[in-house]
């Protein structure tokens, strides 16, 4: 599936290159094909960091990679979604990204290095 697929899939609007996405509403996740070269044990973790947000808080997580290669973690939501944790949400996301940083970082930089064909920042 594209990355415009997901996007569409997940009622995304976003420019940004869509790693992978969870959905509580129809309980999918997806891969970005363009990332199955990533190792097993990445592509296993990262779907369970999002299956189990998604589980938890509801929603959709996407892991998007914008222009610059730095990774966000974004949550939407249906409009008439009245079960959506929005505070735990926030809580999540944040104990993501203190417990996972260098899964983070380091997926940041596999994008920029494969996917950008930038190596500028490693000579800093």
């Amino acid at each position: 599936m594209s990355n415009e697929n997901i996007k569409n899939e997940f009622e995304i609007n976003s420019n940004n290159v869509v790693l992978c996405a969870s959905s509580a509403y129809d309980r999918k996740y997806y891969l970005n094909p363009e990332f199955e070269g990533l190792p097993q044990a990445i592509k296993e973790e990262l779907q369970i960091m999002c299956v189990l947000f998604t589980a938890e808080v509801g929603g959709i997580l996407t892991l998007e990679f914008e222009e610059d290669g730095e990774l966000v973690l974004q949550v939407h939501t249906r409009e008439d979604d009245i079960l959506f944790d929005e505070i735990g949400s926030g809580l999540k996301i944040r104990q993501i990204q203190n417990h996972k940083r260098e899964l983070l970082e380091g997926l940041e930089m596999y994008y920029r290095v494969m996917i950008l064909k930038d190596t500028s920042f490693m000579e800093e």
